[in-house]
């Protein structure tokens, strides 16, 4: 059974971006430093491993409409830097898109489906593209809410970046009921904390398809 997966990288206040993110700064503003374990110059072997056999094991991605919008803009991947950053993207996996509506026209034409059916259609599109390797949802903060609510999670992983942003989009604002974590891995380098948990108990009270997130 293909294992479902948030992957997602956190503010120690619990922000996975800062302030005003839009198609032009995904990360809001002065929200680099929140995915700068992948980004920046600087990181450890450790990051880079992690980053790297993210990369291989996702057989497919989730993403909502305002992450593919970024992603789709000026700022957002480009040629040789994408999913995983700058992994070989000839083995990119295929990307799956929650919205209500298919753009008309977009920058990145092959590698993204557009669903208008919501998450549960989505994870099992992506679920049978995936196979034997991980359907990752990478964002936003509200498809991997609608997830969790959905009892679709089996795994959580946050990678927790030392800054505090004090406002911008919360990762857990969507969660309204208790889900139990077991906690499988943590690794600490200068960067961030990787901490991967097993979800034991999800809500399972499915929640309506809010679907731009």
């Amino acid at each position: 059974m293909t294992k479902v997966v948030v992957d997602i990288s956190m503010s120690l206040d619990g922000y996975v971006t800062g302030p005003d993110a839009d198609s032009s700064q995904g990360l809001g503003r002065n929200g680099q430093p929140i995915q700068g374990w992948v980004t920046s110059a600087e990181h450890s072997p450790k990051d880079a491993a992690i980053l790297e056999e993210g990369f291989h094991s996702t057989g497919a991605v989730i993403m909502g409409r305002r992450t593919f919008d970024f992603i789709d803009g000026s700022q957002g991947w480009e040629g040789d830097r994408g999913y995983g950053y700058e992994q070989d993207q000839t083995q990119a996996p295929h990307n799956f898109v929650i919205t209500h509506r298919a753009p008309q026209r977009t920058r990145h034409v092959a590698g993204f489906t557009f669903v208008t059916g919501g998450i549960s259609s989505a994870i099992s599109q992506a679920a049978k593209t995936a196979g034997d390797k991980e359907v990752v949802i990478m964002g936003g903060a509200d498809v991997a809410g609608q997830a969790l609510a959905l009892g679709a999670v089996d795994e959580l992983r946050v990678h927790l970046s030392p800054v505090l942003m004090g406002s911008g989009t919360r990762l857990f604002d969507h969660i309204t009921e208790q889900t139990l974590l077991t906690q499988q891995n943590a690794v600490v380098t200068p960067y961030a904390t990787h901490l991967t948990y097993r979800v034991d108990r999800a809500p399972g009270t499915r929640t309506h398809d809010r679907v731009e997130g």
